[in-house]
């Protein structure tokens, strides 16, 4: 293992951690950032990500040594002192852990639509830490795979990929719309490859969602037989779009007070892939 110590920001080595808080120009670069020990420990464990090098502190090198024993790094792994984090890149990342990861070629959703059981199709979130929550319930419950459409925030943003424990880094995902029809055309594309696509809407017209599940028991999150489902979430306030609504072969609710208007997008995604996975239990 290449281990080098730095003890200056402007050490030219470490020239590619000034751009951490830079998205647009780590997009430009080709690179993404793993930030935290578990997201590295994760990155690491899966094996197809090639990693430009690796950044951290004294103790979080050594708490990374069990898994950089068992997946040894081939690139630079510069040890520094804490306060050079901040130096370099204008935040305190108080984890002492960060790397420079190269993105890997994206996938055409047609791929992952094609042997998907199940899927999760995100419209307009453009939060990191709703995407990454998302992410997050997606590995929890056994989702195939996550699409996005062109304007859901990027699931290799490091905050995406800190919030959902790097599930961004395991959960296959492709941007859908990107080529072929525009999005929310695109979505009868999606019904073609037999997905049945469910809308998730607090619309007072839309079914109740533990009713659905009960009645499409086999066809729940992890089924190996009946339909193959499609869960769309929108953003939280505007939710999903009138033309993705129109598109959708049902729509389906979560029971809440009438006073309350919706659910944070993270929870009310978990809510509703258990419900659909407990159906298959009891179905």
């Amino acid at each position: 293992m290449n281990v080098e110590r730095v003890e200056r920001a402007q050490d030219p080595r470490l020239a590619g951690y000034r751009w951490v808080a830079q998205p647009a120009e780590l997009l430009r670069r080709g690179w993404f950032v793993a930030e935290g020990r578990l997201v590295v420990e994760r990155l690491l464990a899966a094996e197809r990500y090639e990693v430009e090098s690796l950044l951290v502190t004294e103790s979080a090198l050594e708490a990374l040594s069990p898994v950089l024993a068992r997946h040894p790094l081939s690139s630079p792994l510069y040890v520094c002192p804490p306060q050079l984090f901040e130096q370099l890149t204008g935040h305190d990342f108080h984890r002492g852990c960060l790397g420079l990861v190269r993105r890997p070629e994206p996938v055409a959703w047609v791929e992952l639509a094609a042997r998907a059981r199940s899927l999760l199709v995100l419209e307009g979130v453009a939060n990191p830490d709703n995407v990454g929550g998302v992410f997050r319930n997606a590995a929890a419950f056994g989702v195939d795979a996550v699409l996005l459409d062109p304007r859901s925030a990027d699931p290799l943003y490091r905050k995406a990929i800190r919030t959902s424990m790097g599930a961004t880094l395991r959960v296959p995902f492709a941007v859908l719309g990107a080529g072929g029809l525009p999005w929310p055309e695109c979505l009868a594309e999606l019904s073609a490859c037999g997905l049945e696509l469910v809308a998730l809407t607090p619309a007072a017209g839309a079914r109740d969602l533990d009713e659905f599940a009960l009645a499409h028991a086999g066809s729940a999150v992890g089924a190996s037989s009946g339909p193959r489902l499609a869960l769309l979430l929108g953003a939280e306030g505007p939710g999903l779009s009138e033309r993705a609504l129109e598109l959708s072969q049902h729509r389906v609710r979560i029971r809440i007070r009438p006073e309350v208007d919706s659910l944070n997008l993270a929870v009310a995604c978990g809510i509703a892939l258990q419900r659909l996975q407990g159906a298959r239990t009891r179905g």
